[in-house]
């Protein structure tokens, strides 16, 4: 059914924030991340691009907030991998991981990923997060270091996912019991690998 266009731009008012919210979710999900600007989102909203603003702050504030994610992933994975050199990353972005999925925010993580393994619409969400703030942050932070960069940050969040739903989901043993550290050891270095060995074979313009 198509939606009814809203006319006129309203000021902020108690519902202001939820329609912001509401629009930016249609949005994201119709269109993803990079696609939509602040002001289709206000004039989807019937509302003043500046409140956006004011209520949020950034787009990247607003993305977090419509997706429900008590946590932003972008500024640890960020710091991590700019601590030491690419050919050992893969110890340290795991250990970060680990502590992300096991600190206080674990049970609405765990939410969260359990309707995303059931719902549609859910699965979108986890997929922008995932491409949006692991992705687009690995592509930003390793891109003049590394080349064929989306292809490998893609694998890494491939790598990322497996383990989240291994270990939290599924229960698989071992999987499920080991310690932070014996993941990292373990996992860390096939990140390294994904971020050393060849891809140009894998790339669409190969």
């Amino acid at each position: 059914m198509a939606r009814t266009k809203r006319t006129g731009r309203r000021t902020g008012n108690p519902d202001t924030r939820s329609e912001i919210l509401g629009a930016a979710r249609r949005l994201f999900a119709d269109e993803g991340f990079e696609s939509v600007s602040m002001r289709r989102i206000a004039g989807e909203a019937g509302v003043d691009p500046s409140l956006i603003h004011h209520y949020f702050g950034s787009k990247d504030d607003l993305f977090m907030a419509a997706i429900e994610i008590p946590f932003d992933p972008a500024p640890e994975v960020a710091a991590v991998l700019e601590s030491g050199e690419v050919e050992d990353a893969g110890e340290r972005l795991m250990t970060a991981f680990v502590a992300i999925w096991e600190g206080p925010h674990h049970e609405k993580l765990l939410a969260v990923l359990r309707s995303s393994l059931s719902k549609p619409a859910m699965s979108f969400v986890l997929k922008q997060l995932f491409e949006h703030r692991i992705v687009k942050t690995i592509e930003r932070t390793l891109g003049d270091r590394v080349d064929h960069i989306p292809v490998r940050a893609s694998f890494i969040a491939s790598q990322v996912f497996g383990l989240v739903v291994a270990r939290y989901i599924l229960k698989l043993e071992p999987v499920a019991s080991l310690g932070p550290e014996q993941l990292a050891e373990t996992i860390g270095p096939t990140i390294d690998r994904y971020l050393t060995m060849p891809v140009a074979h894998l790339t669409r313009d190969s």
